[in-house]
């Protein structure tokens, strides 16, 4: 699970309470293969800000810019491509990540949405 929180406040201790108690509010589960990617490619968007997620190979590594990077890492992705097109704005990004990983489905639910066995998925 991972969420994006934003909190203001007169100082920092209490700007960063709010921020988490937000964060919690808006928490996504994301789905992960066996070799901790994701299971397909997927896009986020967040007023300007744009993100494209690419599953990856076992062994890749976290290849993703800034905010986007510290929101997969924290996730718990090891392996997966990620591209930020549009806004350079680290929270425009973050919830351009998290919206992607929101979208993102399993085999199984796509396998039940549409109604065929799972194996016909891959197939």
């Amino acid at each position: 699970q991972v969420g994006v929180g934003v909190g203001k406040a007169g100082d920092v201790i209490s700007a960063v309470k709010k921020g988490v108690a937000d964060g919690k509010k808006h928490l996504v589960d994301v789905p992960l293969t066996k070799s901790n990617s994701i299971p397909h490619v997927s896009y986020g968007y967040a007023t300007a800000a744009e993100v494209l997620l690419r599953p990856a190979a076992p062994g890749t590594g976290v290849i993703a810019g800034g905010a986007v990077r510290t929101v997969l890492e924290l996730s718990g992705v090891q392996n997966v491509l990620a591209k930020q097109l549009g806004s350079n704005n680290p929270l425009n990004n973050a919830r351009a990540t998290v919206n992607a990983l929101a979208e993102l489905r399993t085999f199984l639910e796509a396998a039940q949405e549409r109604d065929v066995p799972l194996e016909q998925i891959y197939s």
